[in-house]
């Protein structure tokens, strides 16, 4: 007598990768937690880009990541907590810096915004395919220059396309590989838990 798999279930509609988590009180601290951690360990990886005083860094494909995989919710509270540890001293922003009068600040609120819109996007299943993938984390993208580089300008007393050409056009081959990075990531982490939506 031969014993069949149980077939997989693809998850309810608008699942995101942390639901998969069996749910409790310290499951939803834990997340949140770790989403502000991971974003604050990837600001760590940054490299200073010659005339811009905003430096590449991994806090932006962190910031969309933890986004996209816990959730407009659970991405907009880690995200906070790591914007107010990080207002609060926490040198944890890009080149471990900290406080909010710094003319890349902006940036770190626009990936408050962006995480939140990612997530809610993912609850469509945004993160299934690599072209809905790419198209979110675009979008994310867009979302975080469109506060960083106006709030760039405000506080360097930048024109518009001087802090387009400081704060926009260095990092758009950069976003380019997270996107590609976040296509494969996504969709094959929903294919390894059998999930695909």
């Amino acid at each position: 007598m031969s014993i069949a798999a149980a077939p997989v279930r693809s998850p309810r509609p608008g699942t995101v990768l942390a639901d998969l988590v069996p749910a409790s009180r310290a499951r939803e601290i834990a997340l949140v937690v770790g989403g502000a951690a991971l974003t604050g360990l990837a600001a760590q990886i940054a490299v200073p880009v010659p005339g811009s005083p905003v430096p590449v860094s991994g806090q932006t494909f962190a910031a969309l990541l933890v986004g996209t995989a816990l959730g407009a919710r659970r991405g907009f509270l880690a995200l906070a907590l790591y914007t107010l540890a990080g207002v609060a001293g926490v040198p944890w922003f890009a080149q471990a810096t900290s406080g909010y009068a710094m003319p890349s600040f902006g940036y770190i609120l626009g990936m408050l915004l962006a995480a939140t819109v990612v997530g809610a996007l993912a609850r469509r299943g945004a993160d299934r395919t690599l072209l809905r993938t790419a198209g979110s984390m675009a979008l994310g993208s867009l979302i975080i220059y469109a506060v960083g580089v106006p709030y760039l300008a405000l506080a360097t007393g930048m024109s518009l396309p001087q802090a387009v050409a400081a704060g926009l056009t260095p990092f758009l081959i950069g976003d380019a590989l997270k996107a590609a990075l976040a296509m494969g990531v996504l969709p094959t982490a929903w294919k390894l838990l059998g999930r695909k939506g």
